[in-house]
């Protein structure tokens, strides 16, 4: 890889702006010894020490949409909420309606601050009536924490045991498969965006969920960290003679971004409404939830601005923070996510522009490095998902 490596991890930590916490203390993910020795090149992200690589970008990007690999995302967060109104304090959180959870369902939202922008995105699962856990991003822990205790006036139950998990993404079309022998789940049959709470390789309470953040299928293993090294070893054995391989943030980046999927720090943040980035549908407005006087306001006025997918049609590669412009050459926006697409072989990104300029079809010029080149918003995603 050479210098290009270089290049790209330049691009990768200055594209999602690092997500670092104020300190410049960086955590290790319990394993981080075995991803050493691996050979995975290590970067600070989100506060801790995480493989952005073990190969090369284009081998693990292709590894996941082709076969089987694994992320070690043991960096995120987890709150546990319980108690009678754990519910209610959920749904002033969140944005969307969590009420039509049951038992062993998971939904995507994100958290409104009382300014117009976003907390945070997250995960909800439902363990069972008056108990739920948050998932939530690395670089936002703290932050969101602080955020749910300030409007806890439920006296909900909040157990922050994010040091106590690792969490592995298994994902490609091959991690049925390569994981069934590991479990008496039948996996190929699981529903997206559901879970189970079971015996896995041999280890009780493992959480296994199937929601994905590539688009090529998988699940997620919560795993009780005494038990990490055990489970990632189990999981590589299973997976071995399904070419199973340890996959880096480096194609994790490409793979989310194929699928149109935003990224906390890039394409939502503190700033952005969920209706400007398009998380309308995760937005329900027949609940009220912080900020929703704003969002309803919102919602029937529209918004001068919305995140758009586009691909380039002269041949370059957009990065976060490039300029949008109109043929005029006046600035319509700005990229939050760029890269080449390994599967389209193709300049893709994700921006926010003005609403006129939104529309499918419209022609946008991305400035690279000082050139104008011409682009075209698409609908997204730019691949089809496969689960």
């Amino acid at each position: 890889m050479g210098n290009k490596a270089g290049e790209f991890i330049f691009v990768f930590l200055t594209s999602i702006k690092l997500m670092e916490n104020t300190t410049s203390i960086i955590t290790q993910v319990p394993l981080n010894d075995l991803h050493e020795s691996l050979g995975a090149k290590m970067v600070p992200f989100a506060g801790f020490n995480m493989p952005v690589r073990y190969s090369s970008d284009l081998e693990e990007h292709h590894t996941i949409r082709n076969g089987v690999g694994v992320f070690d995302v043991s960096h995120m967060g987890e709150f546990r909420l319980k108690g009678p109104q754990a519910l209610e304090l959920i749904q002033l959180i969140s944005s969307n309606d969590a009420s039509i959870l049951t038992n062993g369902k998971i939904q995507y939202s994100c958290m409104p601050n009382d300014k117009g922008g976003i907390v945070d995105d997250l995960l909800i699962y439902k363990i069972e009536d008056e108990e739920y856990l948050l998932v939530v991003n690395a670089g936002n822990i703290q932050k969101d924490w602080d955020w749910i205790v300030k409007n806890n006036s439920f006296e909900v139950e909040m157990t922050n045991e994010s040091a106590d998990w690792c969490l592995f993404a298994v994902q490609g079309p091959k991690a049925a498969e390569a994981l069934q022998s590991l479990t008496a789940t039948d996996l190929k049959v699981m529903e997206y965006y559901t879970f189970i709470i079971g015996e896995f390789a041999n280890v009780s309470n493992i959480i296994i969920s199937a929601t994905g953040y590539t688009g090529a299928g998988g699940f997620e293993i919560y795993v009780p960290k005494a038990f990490a090294l055990q489970v990632w070893n189990k999981i590589f054995e299973a997976g071995a003679s399904y070419g199973i391989k340890p996959i880096g943030l480096g194609a994790r980046d490409t793979l989310r971004l194929e699928m149109g999927y935003c990224l906390y720090g890039n394409d939502i943040d503190d700033t952005t409404s969920p209706l400007e980035a398009g998380l309308g549908w995760v937005t329900k407005l027949n609940k009220k939830c912080i900020n929703y006087e704003y969002l309803l306001q919102q919602k029937e006025n529209g918004v001068s601005k919305k995140l758009v997918g586009f691909t380039m049609i002269d041949r370059g590669i957009p990065r976060g923070h490039y300029e949008i412009q109109n043929e005029a050459g006046e600035t319509i926006g700005t990229v939050t996510s760029g890269t080449q697409s390994p599967t389209l072989g193709i300049g893709i990104g994700m921006g926010y522009v003005h609403s006129a300029y939104a529309k499918v079809g419209s022609e946008i010029f991305i400035l690279v490095r000082g050139k104008k080149l011409k682009a075209q918003v698409v609908k997204m995603p730019f691949v089809n998902r496969q689960v």
